[in-house]
């Protein structure tokens, strides 16, 4: 009788993880992500299994996904007005060859085009970001969108939230979609019911909650960050809707670093109709009303730059946004440079930077120093060696926690948006990039990337090969687990 129930724990076990591992197996993820979780269900009895069915797939709830089956068939009905209009007809030779490659892969793996017509203005100074945010919406004549992944009261995000309730008070149509967990203390604030009491529309974005995990994941996130006016006016970027003199000012990390775009012309629209996806996710709402009360159009060219707009997440598209940040990387010919918080990459986009180096790119990464996330730090750091071996230059920026988003390729085509160069960016959250095909914009960028050189230490690599034991090993073993951050 004393060996009943080991022996009846172990043959549960044993069936929790033989079903496990099929289910893994039929569902043909990255083999780096497979044998992570592989390991992960064999070595904790039950509490594996319990984690893997909770985060291990980009589960979404069944209502939900059948809600994103049908926003995509309206995404396509706009790219092919899009397309029907004129707007995509791109002159392509003024353009890197690689160029109208990339635009077809967009077409096919995301269904969207480039449009031309756009004028694209690079901000970079939090104070001078809000100023100019807040100066939009006060002009708000007849619709405010926004969606942020996080708000966080305090500071200038303060005067952003004024400025909503005065433009919804002078019957501006406002709605305001916010991320339920990365938002989640401001949720359990004041001021989103301030906000509804003054005739503003908020909603959670993915809300989370215990009976929801048995459904779908709720670790799936909306990291977009989207601002449209009068459907005219457009923002994106890496910023949330946060102060950094207000945001995680106990982290030890030092202000969070970030930039954003202005953009008017053909891509306010893609933005837009992104952002009126996410909200109509949400809610019952339907698609005419919101076009209908946003002023959303087509949109008339306004500016040389050529955009496309990628969105990517759990429902929407598979590995879009992967591809087309591949492709991006190998096109370079002379110089990569390429700026995220967080590098946790895959397989193929670490190769793909380390081939740009190895035939003769001048690649330069540029890291925040110290990030906000113990095992991302080490994590990230264990890549360093494969970058260093093929000449890829590591500057580490000491001047805050350096948030931006960007790649920039010859000092012709560019990435700029919400996507960090992590698996979590790529495969699990709602993210927004736009890759721009225009030498001003490129030349702006530059300016901004050679700021952040030169706040920026560069790694010595023999300095770097002499650090402790200690610290190889946790870096070693938090790269296990990366295909899991």
């Amino acid at each position: 009788m004393n060996y009943l129930l080991p022996t009846f724990l172990t043959l549960v076990h044993l069936t929790f993880v033989i079903g496990v591992v099929l289910h893994i197996i039929r569902s043909k993820p990255q083999t780096g992500v497979a044998l992570a979780w592989l390991f992960l269900v064999a070595l904790l009895p039950i509490i594996g299994v319990v984690i893997y069915l909770l985060i291990g797939e980009r589960r979404v709830n069944p209502e939900r996904l059948k809600r994103l089956e049908q926003l995509h068939i309206g995404h396509l009905k706009f790219c092919e007005a899009t397309t029907s209009q004129g707007l995509s007809n791109v002159d392509w030779s003024k353009h890197p060859a690689a160029a109208e490659g990339m635009d077809q892969l967009g077409r096919l793996s995301a269904n969207s085009p480039t449009v031309h017509g756009s004028t694209c203005e690079m901000l970079s100074e939090t104070e001078v970001i809000f100023h100019r945010l807040k100066q939009d919406i006060d002009a708000a004549k007849s619709s405010l969108l926004l969606e942020f992944y996080i708000w966080n009261e305090g500071g200038l995000a303060d005067e952003i939230l004024q400025s909503v309730i005065d433009a919804a008070k002078r019957g501006v149509s406002c709605r305001v979609l916010i991320d339920a967990m990365g938002a989640r203390s401001w949720w359990k604030g004041d001021q989103p019911q301030t906000m509804r009491d003054a005739g503003v529309q908020v909603l959670q974005a993915w809300p989370v909650g215990i009976f929801r995990s048995f459904f779908g994941r709720t670790d799936l996130r909306m990291h977009r960050k989207i601002v449209v006016i009068d459907g005219e006016i457009a923002w994106t970027g890496s910023m949330n809707l946060v102060d950094p003199k207000y945001f995680k000012a106990d982290s030890g990390v030092g202000e969070w670093v970030d930039a954003m775009t202005r953009i008017q012309g053909t891509a306010v629209a893609q933005l837009a109709v992104t952002m009126a996806s996410d909200w109509l996710l949400e809610c019952e709402e339907t698609a005419d009303e919101i076009i209908a009360s946003a002023d959303l159009s087509l949109g008339t060219p306004n500016g040389e730059a050529d955009i496309q707009i990628i969105r990517s997440g759990p429902g929407s598209t598979s590995d879009a946004l992967l591809q087309m940040l591949l492709a991006l990387i190998n096109a370079a010919t002379e110089t990569l440079t390429l700026t995220t918080p967080y590098f946790v990459p895959d397989d193929s986009l670490l190769r793909a930077i380390r081939g740009a180096a190895g035939r003769g790119v001048q690649v330069k990464m540029i890291l925040p120093a110290i990030v906000d996330s113990l095992m991302t730090r080490y994590a990230s750091q264990s890549y360093y060696d494969d970058l260093l071996e093929m000449g890829v230059e590591i500057h580490l920026y000491e001047a805050g926690l350096l948030h931006t988003k960007s790649i920039l390729v010859d000092n012709k085509m560019a990435m700029f948006g919400t996507v960090n160069l992590d698996m979590r960016s790529i495969w699990l959250n709602q993210e927004v990039a736009m890759f721009v095909y225009d030498t001003g914009f490129a030349a702006d960028l530059h300016a901004l990337q050679s700021s952040y050189l030169a706040d920026s230490k560069m790694l010595n690599p023999e300095t770097w090969k002499a650090r402790s034991s200690r610290t190889q090993l946790l870096e070693s073993t938090f790269r296990l687990a990366s295909p899991l951050l």
